[in-house]
């Protein structure tokens, strides 16, 4: 298991609290981070069917009661403050982004929040296998992409998947698979590897979240389910209000990455 300080996520929380808006992968290591979707009540229903009929991409890990914020998985935590930043949504459209949603929440105060595991907690352990991280190494957000994959719909609630995209070493990626298998809580093992126009991505350069991959000769383009997935959710069924977090800035809990792997 890897070692983690038990006070990282409070710090990087507070560190968040202070201002810190970048990308959050390599961020407190072996703790596990997630990714926020907030609704009002009444569709409450609709989005966690369509997480448990979706648990590749949706893979919820709490659900906090209508108006509350603070997660059982962070102590002392505020979902209003303690992400880099959220995206707000109104009728399936995006209408802001901010750094601090506390203004955006009271004004919706029955939200019912999601939390889905995120891909960066398993990037611990593939460091740890001398599995390289390009996205951080480059200093980027990791590329983001919409898919021609279908998620099951849900009520009210449909979309297509998005996936993360992490270029591996060719002679790495079947230990890349077994280690992120290991994790089905934060996306699991890959859903594609190779031959990115299968799933329906055109240009591989240009992500439709985060920054463009910085790919090396021998690297194969490995694709894992994405906790973005809801926010296209959020666009095809225009619910008349949204909270989500910004494309690769996700909630830092206090757990131990070792409560989610099998």
């Amino acid at each position: 298991m890897s070692q983690f300080d038990a006070a990282a996520g409070a710090e990087a929380r507070e560190r968040i609290r202070a201002g810190a808006t970048d990308p959050t992968s390599g961020l407190a290591p072996g703790l596990v981070q997630a990714n926020l979707i907030a609704v009002p009540a009444d569709w409450a229903f609709d989005m966690l069917l369509f997480a448990q009929r979706n648990p590749k991409p949706c893979p919820v890990i709490d659900v906090l009661e209508p108006g509350q914020v603070e997660s059982a998985l962070a102590p002392g935590s505020d979902l209003r403050t303690d992400i880099p930043g959220y995206r707000l949504w109104e009728n399936g459209s995006l209408v802001d982004e901010v750094d601090d949603a506390s203004a955006a929440w009271s004004q919706h105060p029955d939200l019912v929040s999601f939390l889905i595991g995120c891909s960066f907690t398993f990037e611990t352990g593939l460091l740890d296998a001398g599995i390289p991280i390009r996205h951080q190494d480059a200093g980027r957000n990791v590329p983001m992409y919409s898919t021609s994959i279908a998620c099951q719909p849900a009520g009210r609630v449909h979309g297509n998947m998005v996936v993360s995209m992490r270029p591996i070493p060719a002679r790495q990626v079947a230990e890349a698979v077994r280690i992120t298998d290991r994790f089905p809580a934060v996306h699991g093992g890959p859903v594609h590897i190779g031959e990115p126009e299968q799933i329906g991505i055109t240009d591989l350069h240009s992500p439709d979240f985060g920054d463009a991959p910085a790919i090396q000769d021998g690297d194969i383009p490995v694709f894992w389910a994405c906790g973005v997935t809801p926010q296209l959710a959020i666009q095809a069924s225009a619910p008349p209000f949204a909270i989500t977090h910004s494309p690769g800035r996700m909630f830092i809990t206090d757990a131990p990455e070792g409560n989610y792997r099998q």
